[in-house]
């Protein structure tokens, strides 16, 4: 009896330890949490659009997840140039192209890019009562970072809409200020 109860015990106590990694691995329970650290590394990282250049030996979250995807999915939008030599690093990940400033286009956490499953879908944006649409060409990395192609930047958030300054220009938001809180849903539906 003295050992099924020590057995229960120990076996609680692995659930209990081990919950945060399946819940990481496991989204659609609605938690994400970080699946690891990376190192930071620092390099030539181009400053437009205030980035978030690595440090190095810094220690940055990773996720392989991001929160779930609702009519009304709250985020929060970053700015990014994906022309060639900016601070979006290499060519966007859909298309393996370049895109220009004045295009409404946006890059997803690596959750919700879901292995480029978004890729050339349209999304919806909304911030301060005004509502955009822009197309999905790349995946603001989530995991990787700190490197060449990755614009010695830190893996992005688990919730990250990172747009083109076209995407702020017809929201009507201020670019100085780098980041805002929106909501979007999946625009095709």
């Amino acid at each position: 009896m003295a050992g099924s109860s020590a057995f229960a015990a120990m076996a609680i106590v692995l659930m209990v330890a081990f919950s945060p990694v399946v819940s990481s691995l496991r989204p659609g329970l609605g938690v994400c949490r970080a699946s690891g650290y990376l190192p930071g590394r620092s390099g030539n990282c181009v400053k437009n659009n205030d980035p978030d250049c690595c440090e190095d030996g810094k220690r940055y979250p990773q996720y392989h997840c991001s929160p779930p995807v609702t009519s009304s999915t709250p985020a929060t939008l970053t700015l990014n140039s994906f022309e060639k030599g900016e601070d979006g690093g290499g060519p966007s990940e859909c298309d393996n192209s370049y895109h220009s400033d004045q295009e409404m286009v946006v890059a997803l956490s690596t959750g919700w890019f879901s292995n480029m499953a978004r890729c050339g879908h349209r999304i919806k944006i909304t911030a301060n009562g005004n509502s955009v649409y822009a197309n999905v060409v790349d995946e603001c990395d989530s995991v990787h970072g700190c490197d060449e192609d990755h614009n010695f930047e830190a893996p992005c958030a688990n919730n990250i809409v990172d747009a083109s300054p076209a995407v702020w220009n017809a929201l009507g938001l201020d670019q100085s200020t780098g980041e805002q809180d929106i909501t979007w849903s999946d625009g095709d539906e």
